[in-house]
Order: C-alpha cells, then sequence, then structure tokens
C-alpha cells in the first residue's frame, strides 16, 4: 500500500490549518473543465451562488442554464444534453439532486449511462442551523445502488476540485458530495487524487480508520490521539465510495486486524456498509461504524451536532479502542 508522504501526523496538519468550504472546489473545478473543454455546461436550479456554479456563470454565459426550482426537469434536461454529445454538469442542495429527482437520475441518466455529473451540495449534519430537512443523510445510499453511478466523497476543497475535473473527463454518471461548512484543507496541489483509488494519509498497525469527506480530518485528529494511548492507527480517505477500492480496504484489514468507518452520512447503505460488503466478502475483522444512527437530525451548529451524534474524533477514538479490544 502506498502511504502519503504529506500526510504523516505531524502538528502543521493540527494548528492553524486553512478551513475552506469543499464545495469551493466544485466552483473552481468546473472553471477548469470550462476552459479545457467547449461542450461543458452546467445546470442548476435556483442555487447558483450556493452550488458555486455561480463562477461558471459569469465565465461561461451562454453556456450556463438557470433551471429554476425544477429539480426533477434539470436532471431530464441534463441526460438529453449528454445524449446529444455535451458534458453537463448538474447541482443543487443534495437533498434535492440526488433527492428530489432520484427518479429521472434513475431511469434518464444510469439507465442510458448517460455521461451527466451531479453536484450534491451542503450533504451532511454539517449544514447545522438549516436542520432535519435540509441535512442530506441518505444521498450515498441511494446513488451507490444505481449502476453506471460513481460515488466520490471529497475531503476538501482542493480534492473536490480535482474530483469534478476527473468527473469532467471521464465518461459516464457520476455523483460529488460536498458540504457547506468550512472544513480544514489537509491536501495539497500535488496530493495524488484517482477516482476508485483510496489513499492512506496515516499508516499504522492495529486498527484502520476508512473514512471520507470531513470526517478524514476528525480521524487524522483521533489517530494522533490514539498514538499517545499506545494505539497505531492507518487512516485511509476512501473518497471513491463507489467503486470501492477493495484491494486498499482488504490489505488495510489484513494488516490492523480492527476497522473503524467514519462518515457523515447515515452508518446504513453509506460507506461503512460499503466497507462491510467489502470485508465480509474478503477478510472479516472487528469492525465499528461511525456515522447517524438511524436518526433524523436537528438545527445547531455543524460542531455541536457532530458531537451531539457521535460523529467527531472523541467517538472515533472510543470505536477504535473498542474494535482493538475484540481483536
Amino acid at each position: 500500500m502506498k502511504i502519503n508522504s504529506e500526510m504523516k501526523l505531524n502538528e502543521k496538519l493540527f494548528t492553524n490549518v486553512e478551513k475552506v468550504p469543499s464545495r469551493d472546489g466544485y466552483g473552481k473545478g468546473l472553471v477548469e473543465l470550462g476552459e479545457k473543454n467547449k461542450d461543458v455546461v452546467v445546470l442548476c436550479a435556483d442555487l447558483t451562488e450556493s452550488t458555486r456554479s455561480n463562477w461558471f456563470k459569469e465565465r461561461f454565459p451562454q453556456r450556463f442554464v438557470q433551471m429554476g426550482v425544477a429539480e426533477q426537469n434539470m436532471m431530464g434536461v441534463a441526460a438529453g444534453l449528454a445524449l446529444s454529445g455535451k458534458v453537463p454538469f448538474v447541482s443543487s442542495y443534495a437533498v434535492f439532486s440526488p433527492g428530489r429527482n432520484w427518479d429521472q437520475l434513475r431511469v434518464s441518466v444510469c439507465y442510458t449511462n448517460a455521461n451527466v455529473k451531479v453536484g450534491g451540495m451542503h450533504a451532511g449534519i454539517s449544514v447545522g442551523p438549516d436542520g432535519a430537512t435540509h441535512q442530506a443523510l441518505e444521498d450515498i445510499a441511494i446513488t451507490r445502488v444505481l449502476p453506471n453511478l460513481r460515488v466520490i466523497v471529497p475531503c476538501d476543497w482542493i480534492q473536490g476540485k480535482k474530483a469534478t475535473i476527473a468527473a469532467g473527463e471521464a465518461v459516464g454518471p457520476h455523483y460529488l458530495r460536498f458540504g457547506r461548512e468550512k472544513v480544514p484543507v489537509i491536501t495539497t496541489e500535488q496530493t495524488p487524487f484517482e477516482i476508485g483509488i483510496a489513499d492512506i494519509y496515516a499508516d499504522g498497525a492495529d486498527v484502520a480508520i476508512i473514512t471520507c469527506g470531513l470526517m478524514v480530518y476528525e480521524s487524522l485528529i483521533a489517530a494522533k490521539e490514539l498514538e499517545k494511548n499506545g494505539v497505531s492507527s492507518m487512516v485511509v480517505n476512501c473518497h471513491t465510495v463507489k467503486p470501492i477500492d477493495i484491494e486498499t480496504i482488504t490489505k488495510a484489514a489484513r494488516k490492523c486486524g480492527a476497522v473503524v468507518t467514519a462518515e457523515e452520512h447515515q452508518i446504513n447503505g453509506g460507506l461503512g456498509s460499503a466497507v462491510s460488503e467489502v470485508l465480509v466478502e474478503n477478510y472479516p475483522v472487528p469492525m465499528k461504524r461511525i456515522g447517524m444512527k438511524d436518526v433524523f437530525g436537528e438545527s445547531g451548529t455543524p460542531d455541536e451536532l457532530l458531537k451531539k451524534y457521535g460523529m467527531n474524533s472523541s467517538e472515533i477514538v472510543k470505536a477504535c479502542q473498542e474494535v482493538v479490544k475484540r481483536k
């Protein structure tokens, strides 16, 4: 397994870390793609600024379409554009796209294998004060089940930009998941990123923490704390939930003998379920999942909600200690 040398546990990762919303990577990636490929078009459902699609609109107004509050129509139009040779990106809050327009995503996009890219914004409980109705905690589950669709959850804005560009250059449907809250920037322009290949950000031998999105940083904090207590933790950024990196996950389980997954999503159907499926068929080990435990969220600050629902670094530490004892 290749270890990303930039991600070794050091003080630079935990002091004065710059924070930027991961959705900024989507907006910046769209502009770069637009400059490279005149067939890239962007559609948005009345949330242009929130999705950062406004950056593409300002640069390429003739290739931007404001669809209004009509997410289902937007997905159908995107499918038609893709089947006509364009590379459409559609975006809205994740509760609306792919939430509200899942049927159009399933039939018009995935069934036809149309080259549509979907940006789901404001995902996870870190949306905070918007409350349960706007906290997309099921989107990974409802997308990874669809044939032909790739599912990617970047950990910061730089990786978000790389994921957006990679999706735009690849052929076929992709779902990209982004948050609203500012999150620590833990990767650089030189950090490797490849769709379908998980990255190891910290090596360890006692427990493997397999994670994605903003929980990558929480997992690195947990690994640092565990290190103080004599527990050696591997941190795996499994940014691509589908197709999932079976080889890296299996090797991590073999080396560590215990696994914890951490995600800002329901534990049912998300990354934890995907990793469980890999391990039960390849190398079963003691395992625990960190995520929303089959409940809806509520209004509050992101930090308050992550703490209340057991998705911060302290809970990851407890889970790791528990599975290590079960080895």
